[in-house]
C-alpha cells in the first residue's frame, strides 16, 4: 500500500537519472493501436471537437484527404507524452508538451511508440518539498515504420504530503456564475468558427491577426470522462484487470485520508477528496487534455489545407471543475521556408479569472494562392 507521505530520495532520483538515454517500448497497448472511423471520432468528441474532416465521410471525401483523418493530437490516444516512467508513490502533475507533426492520419493507420527519458531537473517548489521535472521523448511511427510525429512531455514530481500541507492553491475560490454569464458562455459556443472548406490562405493573413477563440468549460466531471473515453487512461482499469495492475505496481495507489480508501492517483481529477489531498480545492482536468483543445483551436483556425506542424504548450496553472477556459490565438509573424508557407502563432488558455492557465504557440503551414496558379 503506498504511502500518502512517500518521500522523493536521492536513490529514487539516481535510479531515474542512470535510465536517461534508454529507450523504452511498451509491452502493452496504453489506449488506442489504430485510426479507425470510431477511434477518431471518439477522440475528436472527447474534446469537443466537431469539425467534419474527423467524423463525416461524405464531407471528407471532398476534401484533398479523400476521407476521413484524425485531429493530429490524436496521438494522444496513442499513448500520452508525459515525461517517461517516474517515481513510485510520488505525484505527478503533466506540465507541458512540445509536439511536431510530419504527416497526416488517415483511417486504417497503426501506430506504435517509443519512449525515452532525456533529462531530470531537480527543482524547489512553491506547492510540495522536494520535486523534479522529468522530460521524455515519445516518437510515433505508422504501419510503414515513417514517423508521423514526435512529442516532448514533462511533468513535475512531487511529494504528495507536502504538496497538501502547502496549500498554495487552497485560496482558489470555486466558480460561480450569473445567469448572464452563463448566457455569454454558451453565446461564445456559438461563435466557434471551423474554417473547414474554406481556404485559409498564406496571403489574407497578417500579423497581429486574432484566431476565433475556442471556449470550454464550465469544466464537469462530464467533460473529463468523455475526454478519458475519448483518449484513454493512465491507470483506470476495472475490476480484476486493475487488482493485476495493483499487484504489479503497489505504489501506485493513493489514500484519501478522510475515507482511509486507497486507488489510483488519477482520481485527483474525478473527487474533490483526492485533489485536496494534494493541495488543490477541487477536481481539476487532465493536462493532455488542455494541450488537445490547443489543437482543437489551430485545426478550426487553419482550415482542411493547413497542416499543424509545431504545437507547444506549458501548463501554469490548474483547471478546476467549474472554470470555463477560453482558447486564444494571434498571428506573430509569417514566412515563407523551404518552399512551405508558415504562420507563427501565440496560443493559450484564460479562465473566467483572467488568467493565462497555459501559453503556448504553434507553427502552421497554409496554402498559397502563389503555389496554385
Amino acid at each position: 500500500m503506498a504511502s500518502k507521505h512517500a518521500k522523493l530520495t536521492d536513490e529514487m532520483i539516481d535510479k531515474q537519472r542512470r535510465r536517461i538515454g534508454e529507450v523504452w517500448y511498451p509491452n502493452e497497448a496504453f489506449y488506442n493501436t489504430q485510426a479507425t472511423k470510431d477511434s477518431i471520432r471518439q477522440f475528436a468528441h472527447g474534446i469537443g471537437d466537431t469539425n467534419p474532416l474527423w467524423t463525416d465521410e461524405k464531407y471528407a471525401k471532398k476534401t484533398e484527404y479523400g476521407g476521413i483523418v484524425a485531429p493530429p493530437l490524436f496521438l494522444t490516444s496513442i499513448y500520452w507524452p508525459a515525461g517517461g516512467t517516474g517515481f513510485p508513490g510520488i505525484h505527478a502533475w503533466h506540465a507541458g508538451n512540445d509536439w511536431e507533426f510530419y504527416k497526416p492520419i488517415f483511417i486504417g493507420d497503426e501506430f506504435t511508440y517509443t519512449n525515452t527519458i532525456v533529462d531530470i531537473v531537480e527543482k524547489k517548489s512553491k506547492m510540495a518539498g522536494r520535486s523534479v521535472i522529468q522530460y521524455g521523448d515519445t516518437i510515433y511511427k505508422n504501419q510503414r515504420d515513417e514517423v508521423v510525429a514526435k512529442a516532448r512531455g514533462w511533468s513535475v514530481w512531487a511529494e504528495r504530503g507536502a504538496s497538501g500541507e502547502k496549500g498554495k492553491y487552497q485560496k482558489i475560490s470555486r466558480a460561480a456564475y450569473t445567469f448572464e454569464e452563463i448566457q455569454k458562455i454558451h453565446d461564445d459556443y456559438d461563435n466557434e468558427e471551423i474554417r473547414g472548406g474554406n481556404p485559409r490562405f498564406w496571403e489574407d493573413v497578417l500579423v497581429g491577426d486574432e484566431l476565433v477563440p475556442v471556449i470550454k468549460g464550465p469544466l464537469s466531471l462530464r467533460d473529463i470522462i468523455a475526454f478519458n473515453m475519448g483518449a484513454g487512461s493512465i491507470f483506470i482499469r476495472a475490476h480484476r484487470l486493475f487488482l493485476d495492475y495493483q499487484r504489479r505496481h503497489p505504489a501506485v495507489g493513493m489514500m484519501d485520508s478522510s475515507t482511509g480508501q486507497v486507488d489510483i492517483p488519477e482520481l485527483v481529477h474525478m473527487e474533490d477528496t483526492r485533489a485536496g489531498e494534494i493541495g488543490i480545492p477541487g477536481a481539476y482536468d487532465y493536462g493532455p487534455q488542455r494541450v488537445c483543445w490547443l489543437g482543437h483551436l489551430l485545426t478550426n483556425w487553419m482550415g482542411d489545407a493547413g497542416f499543424l506542424k509545431r504545437l507547444y504548450a506549458e501548463i501554469r496553472r490548474f483547471n478546476i471543475l467549474g472554470d470555463t477556459t477560453w482558447l486564444k490565438g494571434k498571428v506573430t509573424e509569417k514566412y515563407v521556408k523551404d518552399s512551405e508557407f508558415i504562420v507563427e502563432v501565440e496560443c493559450w488558455a484564460e479562465n473566467q479569472r483572467g488568467e493565462i492557465t497555459m501559453p503556448g504557440k504553434a507553427t502552421v503551414s497554409l496554402p498559397s494562392r502563389e503555389k496554385r496558379t
